[in-house]
């Protein structure tokens, strides 16, 4: 599997399903418009997931091909890919300020991948449990519209999951008012290294991970 940064909450990520499926499976998570200052994501997609409704994470239409474009809560099977769409609250106020955002859980080559979303508050016991095993978790750590980075650090634990991605948070060129991720490195306390354009992972390179943080930056690609 390869996961690609675009900046804010948009990933690429291109795997090889199981099965009879023979081709690359790409699949564009949260894509944003320029109005986030950011160029926004191009290509052909295959699959689209769209958390919630706003400009900065349902440019859909940016994409080219004909892809699948899931925007509510439940279970799919696209191309082999297996996702599961789960409701929670874009703030700490079960809603009211913000409304409601879909947590996607995918899984594909073996590899379970969770994005958060714009995650405002605390995750439920049940979302937890649906949310368990998960081998890479997109979370966001930039405050205002969602966790903050302390926050964000707290939930990750909860999950452990092997490798940890920040998303949502201060980058070069953003417009969006968010902090940057150094309260989330402060507090999760395994940020180290450089930031990496992108990354290629198969099912073995997760073992005895716990809890990497790996920091992406779309400048690079």
């Amino acid at each position: 599997m390869n996961i690609q940064y675009y900046g804010h909450s948009c990933f690429k990520l291109t795997t090889k399903p199981g099965g009879r499926a023979t081709e690359d499976v790409t699949i564009f998570l949260d894509p944003f418009d320029k109005e986030t200052g950011l160029r926004p994501p191009q290509g052909q997609a295959d699959l689209v997931l769209v958390s919630h409704d706003h400009h900065d994470h349902n440019n859909a239409e940016a994409l080219k091909g004909d892809p699948v474009v899931l925007k509510t809560a439940g279970e799919y099977s696209v191309k082999g890919v297996n996702i599961v769409g789960i409701e929670a609250f874009h703030d700490k106020d079960g809603g009211q300020e913000r409304g409601k955002v879909n947590i996607f859980i995918l899984e594909s080559e073996g590899i379970k991948v969770c994005h958060l979303s714009d995650l405002g508050g605390d995750l439920s016991n049940n979302q937890l449990e649906e949310i368990d095993g998960v081998d890479i978790l997109f979370v966001p750590v930039g405050g205002k519209f969602t966790i903050d980075g302390k926050k964000a650090a707290e939930i990750a634990r909860k999950i452990e999951p092997a490798i940890v991605i920040p998303m949502h948070y201060k980058i070069k060129g953003s417009q969006v008012d968010v902090s940057d991720e150094k309260e989330f490195c402060d507090s999760i306390g395994t940020c180290s290294g450089g930031k990496v354009a992108k990354l290629a992972l198969k099912k073995k390179d997760l073992e005895g991970k716990n809890l990497e943080v790996v920091l992406m930056d779309p400048e690079n690609n």
